[in-house]
């Protein structure tokens, strides 16, 4: 995605945002509505493609996924 690396700014993102991030852990590609959001807590140091899209890198899924595991274990779910 960008320069600023997701762990940065994950605590800044309200939780409306953070919880369909970690609802979709396997997005790889944000719609437009999150990547708002994203690029507006980031400080503009995310790229988005011509639709207002952003694209997340491995290491920004992995955080992800990461959230969401955590997330479903706190929840009492199993992964």
């Amino acid at each position: 995605m960008g320069q600023r690396p997701i762990v940065q700014w994950w605590n800044e993102l309200d939780e409306p945002t953070r919880k369909w991030l970690v609802d979709n852990p396997g997005c790889v590609v944000l719609p437009r509505t999150v990547a708002n959001v994203v690029c507006q807590v980031s400080g503009g140091h995310v790229a988005q493609d011509q639709h207002g899209e952003l694209q997340l890198s491995e290491a920004e899924q992995s955080f992800i996924r990461a959230k969401s595991k955590a997330s479903q274990v706190s929840a009492g779910k199993r992964a």
